[in-house]
């Protein structure tokens, strides 16, 4: 195997790691959102609205 060819998979395997390594850390901080029901601080959250004093 040539040095370039094995330069080359080596770059490539740690690019693929680190793609999953970034995917794996996203997905966990995430939620579906058809996981969680149309909650009414979703649909229209409090911090939003207007406060009449």
């Amino acid at each position: 195997m040539s040095r370039n060819k094995l330069i080359f998979l080596i770059l490539g395997a740690i690019f693929l790691i680190s793609m999953v390594i970034i995917g794996w850390d996203m997905s966990r901080k995430t939620t579906f959102p058809g996981s969680k029901g149309n909650l009414k601080e979703r649909i229209a959250p409090a911090s939003e609205e207007p406060q009449n004093e």
